[in-house]
Order: C-alpha cells, then structure tokens, then sequence
C-alpha cells in the first residue's frame, strides 16, 4: 500500500491514507509529503478527500468492514477498489513481470527490480518489502517498459494481472481459511499461470506440482537450487554474500557474487536472474547488479554481529520458511547453537499447520515461543501458541509473552540468535540490538 501511495504521490496525485498505528514506514510517507491518519473517523478527512467525483478510494483486505471509513466511502459512492485491482490497472500500462509463491516472492521480486533498475533496461516496481538499496519499496527508472510488482495470491488478488513475464517460487498450502486446502489453493495458482501473455514467459520452480499443461505458453524454464533449466553448483557461502556458479540454457556463469548470505537466497537469486537475462539485462548487468544487491529488510537481516553472537531477523512465518531459515544458517555457522524466537502469525495459520510448526522449529537448538500475532483474525477457541509449543521435541524451548523477552534475554550469551514472524516482533528488533552491542562493550 505504501508503494501505492509513492506511485500515485510521484505521479503529481494528492495523496492521503490511514493506518491503524504509527510506524517508521508511515513516518516515512508523511516526511515525503503523505498525510497519514490513525484515527478511524470521516470527520477528520482531509477536506480534498471529501469529493466523490476526483477520489479514488484503495483498500486493503486487511481492514475490516467495520472500518468507518471504508463504510464513509462506500455510503457516498466514491470510487472504491481493492489494492489488487489497482495493482492490475497499472500493471496493463506496462508490460507486467510478476512473482508469484507462498515463499519467496518479496525477495525474488526485490532482487528482480534491483536487476533492471540499475541496468539499461529499467522498470517500474511496486514491491510488498523495503528495499536496502533504496530504502523504499518503490523504483521508477525514466519512461520504463516493464512493471515488476508481486503477485499476492492471498484473496486471490494475483488473478487481477496479466503478466507477460511469470515467476512461481512455490505454491504449498497456505491462507486455507481462503481457500479451504491446498488443492484449490494450487488450481489458484495454475490459473495465475494460465492469465499469462499468449507469447510469454513462465519461470517455474522444478517440482512444485502444478500442472501447467493448460497454459498457453510460449516459453517455459524452470529453476531450482540444484536442478532445472537454471541451477547453480560451486556455491560457497559467506557470512555477509555468497559466490556461486550459475548454469543457463546459454551454458555456464563462473564465480557471481551475490551480496547477501543464505543458500535460500542463492535459489532465490537464479529465478530473478532467469527473469533478468529474459528481459535483456546482459552479464556484466548481472554480475553488478547481484553484487551490489543488500537486501531486503526483515529477509534474512542480519542485525548485529560480534566474536560470540550473530543476530539475524526473518519475515518467516509458514513452516516451511523456518526450515529453509535454519537449513541456510547451518551450513554458515557450523557448529553453533541455534536459538530462536518466534511469534506465530494468525490464529488460522497455527491451527492449520501446527504440527509442521513445531518441526521446522524442533530444528532450531532452542525456541522462545510468543504469543500469536492475530493480524486480522479474532481469536479461536483452542487455538494458542501452546498447540505448537506441546509437539515440540526439543528440550530446550520456553513459552513468553512478548513484553518479557528482553527480560529472558538478558545475562544469557547467544551464538546465533533469530527474530522470525511476520507480526509485530519487528518492534523488538532495536532492542535486542541495543542490549547486544552494550552486552558486547562490556565483555
């Protein structure tokens, strides 16, 4: 949303919105001249937000019907459209490369972006992370061809899109309160697949058990970390970037260097790559590129690090994001003690994948589990962080309220220490930070 905001405020659009709480993103947009509300109330609209007839209305599912003023807009008939729809208007100026996955697709998008904006090629980008390069989830290179922007598949909104350029990183269960299981989930998907341009492109990863013989494809690659059309081999991982060998259906790319750690983001990076190079972003484009890329923030962030203890902070919050956290940790770091903290997101999501949960997390050395981050749901009977915490099979693991974590911290040491959620445990990110570095100082 707050892209949206930037693209319409960069298009010479007075532009205004509203947000439940105050954050540095909204800081952000009111420092770039976005007047941001928190308070739910028609009476305190700006006065140029008031006329039906010059007002376009976008939204979130994320708010709730009872918002007063969405009903305001609605009541009055203003123009009022879902963020998805937006997403599709703009997209058909422009010829649409987009990600789509229940993984992955931020940082492949992201790195997708970066990839053409500092080539000769070019895009515009709407992006669902911030980027660290440009501390904005927002890139506009002059008179761009290619739009770059996610492909959200929650309510389904990645079907208001016809891309010309497809990624699909993964298609797993997920967001079953939508969709009920994970079959219809993937007929969503092969549906997204199929909305693609007669003449497009689709890169896929290898094994995702989609069957896209229905599509009207013109071109089809597929990727994976080991196998497919693109792959890499000779990887070898650093803790602040990671060189890798790349293989193409045009032969071999000896010795990238990606500027970021993880063996998830060097799978990552091929299928931004695949897009890349099919849109005409050439090597010496890559190799820049790649090397220049920082990131994006809470993706694999690496906070703070010292002689005894690394602290990195994850957006992960589907079972199988925490195992490819840890699976990429490990091979960094091995040897060290592994401890997480984890804040479950959605009280649906838990109930649904509960057991998958407490595996991915048994795979970790210790666990502080928090209290469920209910997002837009209401609370389910039965349904807390203990079912998780009860099928967990490590020893070491603790139940804790989020405003006591520091407190369980403290007078510990840490080897490798994990932030992971997609709630609100970003707040106590600069905490944690803090009480390293003056832990650090005083050892």
């Amino acid at each position: 949303m707050s892209a949206l905001a930037r693209y319409f405020y960069a298009s010479g659009k007075n532009v205004a919105g509203y947000d439940r709480t105050s954050t540095k993103l909204t800081a952000l947009l009111i420092n770039e001249g976005i007047n941001v509300s928190y308070l739910d109330d028609p009476e305190l609209l700006p006065k140029d937000f008031k006329n039906a007839a010059n007002t376009l209305v976008v939204y979130t599912p994320a708010v709730k019907e009872n918002n007063q003023l969405l009903g305001f807009f609605r009541d009055n008939h203003f123009s009022v459209l879902k963020r998805s729809e937006v997403l599709g208007l703009i997209s058909s100026q422009f010829t649409t490369i987009a990600v789509a996955g229940t993984h992955g697709k931020t940082t492949v998008s992201t790195m997708i972006a970066h990839l053409l904006y500092q080539s000769a090629v070019g895009c515009l980008a709407i992006l669902g992370g911030i980027s660290k390069n440009y501390c904005s989830n927002y890139l506009h290179s002059e008179n761009p061809k290619y739009f770059v922007t996610e492909a959200d598949e929650f309510d389904r909104s990645f079907l208001q899109l016809k891309p010309s350029v497809e990624v699909v990183t993964s298609a797993d269960a997920d967001h079953l309160d939508i969709y009920g299981n994970e079959q219809e989930l993937k007929l969503s998907f092969e549906q997204f697949i199929n909305n693609l341009d007669d003449n497009g492109i689709l890169i896929i990863k290898e094994g995702i058990g989609l069957d896209i013989e229905k599509s009207k494809l013109a071109t089809s690659f597929s990727y994976s970390l080991s196998t497919g059309d693109y792959f890499a081999d000779n990887i070898r991982p650093f803790p602040d970037h990671t060189i890798f060998d790349l293989h193409t259906p045009a032969g071999r790319i000896k010795d990238l260097i990606l500027g970021i750690p993880g063996q998830i983001n060097v799978e990552n990076a091929i299928s931004a790559i695949a897009a890349a190079i099919n849109v005409g972003v050439n090597e010496g484009e890559l190799r820049q590129g790649l090397k220049t890329f920082k990131g994006i923030k809470r993706r694999f962030e690496v906070q703070f690090v010292s002689e005894q203890t690394i602290y990195i902070d994850d957006y992960a919050h589907h079972p199988i994001e925490i195992k490819a956290l840890v699976s990429s940790i490990r091979p960094m770091f091995p040897g060290r003690k592994i401890t997480g903290i984890f804040q479950p997101h959605l009280f649906s999501r838990t109930k649904d994948f509960s057991a998958g949960f407490a595996e991915s997390l048994d795979l970790m050395d210790e666990v502080i589990l928090l209290d469920i981050y209910p997002a837009r749901e209401k609370p389910m009977e039965g349904v807390t962080a203990v079912l998780i915490f009860d099928q967990m099979q490590i020893k070491q693991k603790r139940l804790c309220k989020k405003e006591n974590v520091l407190s369980a911290l403290k007078g510990k040491e840490y080897e490798i220490l994990l932030t992971i959620g997609a709630g609100d445990i970003d707040q106590l990110v600069e905490p944690i930070k803090q009480m390293l570095m003056e832990t650090s100082n005083t050892v």
